[in-house]
């Protein structure tokens, strides 16, 4: 197939040496002619990528209208913040009924759309698809062992996305709860920046683990109100992703969240972290979606008072111990 991946950051080169290796013809779009003239130098990512050389026959451009003219798969890897004006920017150069597959994470802010609605709201014609998982860039273009899982509407699409991008050490598995799939993909940012914070204020492996228990329980709370099948967050795309996430050296919301609760600001820590921290972006919309849905999700409202209202995080982590007492699940019957 002729593949075209927007956004030439770790992810994206990473899908690109994936895809490269599975014999497909991939073409890579910057917005940033510096980066393209990297890449084609040096066939590597080295400021966000380093150490993965892609092969050589993966072509790289600044030009959306030549990168997307013989697209039958378009990719779209940019970050959550520039996914809008992405699609935007490129829909004039889209054919009706192309496929695009969103390998981002998060939801927007102003509008509470998760991502693959923002492209379907932009690009109307397109066929629209999401592919997460717990998928580290550094480890995939390492060709770590990896499993992800697409959602779609279409199962004829989705296996054709699947198809695509299975390899050895790449296992992709399908589902038609792209709502879900997108939902756990977004709130772990949230709940990986939770535990950061933990790790930031010296908590040990029992906090972590409690967050991440608890934290899965507030997301598949949420996604079951919104729509989406409780399975789903029980999956690679739910508690998978959230547990690398939380746990990783590669997390970029970890990194931040620990740096937080060492006493820095948000924006002072994704500064120092150097990339996008998706879950900073993520976090107002979970509050707000947690509101509309009448969904109690105490982690969150937790890393919102810290991130925006200056709450010291070890008066957030006390807050969320001392709440009132309850029943772990509360659908059991007593006998």
């Amino acid at each position: 197939m002729n593949i075209t991946i927007l956004g030439a950051g770790s992810w994206g080169t990473a899908i690109a040496k994936l895809l490269s290796l599975n014999e497909h013809k991939v073409t890579v779009w910057s917005i940033d002619p510096q980066e393209v003239a990297m890449l084609n130098e040096y066939c590597e990512q080295k400021v966000k990528l380093p150490g993965v050389i892609l092969p050589g026959t993966v072509s790289f451009t600044n030009d959306a209208e030549s990168a997307l003219s013989d697209a039958e798969l378009v990719v779209m890897a940019v970050p959550s913040p520039f996914v809008r004006s992405t699609a935007k920017s490129v829909s004039k150069f889209i054919k009706e009924d192309q496929i695009i597959v969103s390998v981002s994470k998060g939801i927007e802010e102003s509008t509470l759309m998760r991502l693959s609605e923002v492209i379907k709201d932009e690009i109307p014609q397109c066929k629209i698809a999401a592919l997460s998982g717990p998928s580290h860039a550094e480890e995939v273009g390492k060709m770590v062992p990896t499993a992800v899982v697409v959602g779609c509407e279409s199962k004829e699409i989705a296996v054709k996305i699947q198809d695509a991008f299975m390899a050895d050490f790449f296992r992709v598995y399908i589902s038609p709860d792209i709502m879900g799939i997108e939902l756990g993909g977004s709130l772990k940012n949230v709940i990986a920046l939770a535990a950061g914070i933990a790790d930031g204020l010296g908590c040990g492996d029992n906090t972590k683990a409690a967050l991440i228990t608890r934290g899965i329980v507030e997301i598949t709370e949420l996604g079951t109100a919104m729509g989406g099948h409780r399975r789903t967050f029980s999956g690679l795309s739910g508690i998978g992703d959230l547990i690398v996430t939380c746990a990783s050296k590669h997390s970029r919301n970890l990194r931040a969240g620990t740096l937080i609760g060492k006493g820095m600001k948000y924006h002072e820590a994704m500064d120092e972290v150097k990339q996008i921290v998706e879950g900073v972006y993520s976090a107002k919309a979970a509050l707000q979606l947690s509101k509309k849905y009448g969904v109690s999700m105490p982690i969150v409202e937790a890393v919102n008072r810290v991130l925006f209202e200056d709450l010291p995080a070890r008066e957030a982590l006390e807050l969320l111990l001392t709440r009132d007492k309850k029943a772990e699940i509360t659908d059991l019957e007593w006998k």
